[in-house]
């Protein structure tokens, strides 16, 4: 099952008019694709729609400074260059968001799996966790990097992380990478554009992260940059993509944190 990917096929189908990808690369393996996109970027080379590909990624980053890595060709692994220069940088929070939901609804074209979302934009099974995203902007602030790692046959123990979970592990008998890497992409391309032209306050996407969402309506523990902790009821995401936290004395809007769901709500979203 794990083959390489396909490049040249790739490319026809993800550097396509209407899309906003104008070049997609696979390497063999490096450190990470984000580090990658962001040191062409520092040195001047223009990063507007590439989309970097490995196969093994030895050095990946993750929110909160983690560091992670994978087996050869168990995951996807990617990062795209998507230009912000035109959208107002108090709605840059939502292009996280929308690369969750364009992972979402990739994995349940292409499969009978039906992830969801915990906040900000880890794509998860229950409680435990298919697909992270981290994004980076770069200097100068042109850009944001959008970077996806997607477990494909990727096993916990494989991972080191005992809530890591896979498509094959959920069911998938025999994952398709390269039909999986050209949903994505389709998907997110789509949100980008629409994401840009709304200014950064795509009202679609809004609507279709909240179905999504595991976290609203939780009641849920969050650990802020400097080890604050908060706990309360996610009320909802406002306008800048952050988590709206009732605390009962107080009602905090996060733009970053490490969340944990103490009791999940009892509504219908995944």
């Amino acid at each position: 099952m794990r083959q390489p990917l396909r490049v040249a096929k790739l490319r026809d189908e993800v550097v396509t008019p209407g899309q906003p990808w104008r070049y997609l690369e696979v390497v063999e393996e490096t450190g990470s694709t984000n580090a990658d996109l962001l040191a062409r970027a520092e040195a001047g080379g223009d990063i507007d729609g590439v989309v970097l590909i490995a196969e093994h990624q030895t050095a990946g980053r993750g929110r909160m400074g983690r560091t992670w890595s994978a087996a050869p060709r168990a995951a996807i692994l990617l990062s795209a260059g998507v230009p912000v220069g035109d959208v107002p940088v108090a709605h840059w929070g939502w292009l996280p968001l929308a690369a969750g939901v364009a992972v979402v609804d990739a994995v349940a074209a292409e499969t009978d799996v039906r992830p969801g979302l915990k906040w900000p934009n880890d794509v998860v099974l229950g409680d435990r966790k298919l697909a992270g995203i981290f994004t980076q902007v770069t200097e100068p602030r042109t850009a944001v990097i959008v970077g996806i790692g997607l477990n494909v046959t990727l096993s916990a123990e494989e991972a080191g992380d005992p809530v890591a979970v896979s498509l094959l592990d959920a069911g998938v008998a025999a994952p398709d990478r390269d039909r999986l890497v050209s949903a994505l992409l389709s998907e997110l391309g789509r949100r980008v554009i629409a994401w840009r032209r709304a200014g950064g306050y795509d009202e679609q996407l809004v609507n279709d992260y909240r179905a999504k969402s595991t976290t609203i309506g939780a009641t849920v523990s969050a650990t802020l940059p400097g080890d604050r902790t908060l706990v309360g009821t996610a009320q909802s995401i406002d306008h800048e993509g952050r988590l709206v936290l009732d605390c009962g004395t107080e009602t905090v809007a996060l733009s970053a944190a490490d969340i944990v769901h103490v009791r999940p709500h009892d509504g219908t979203a995944r």
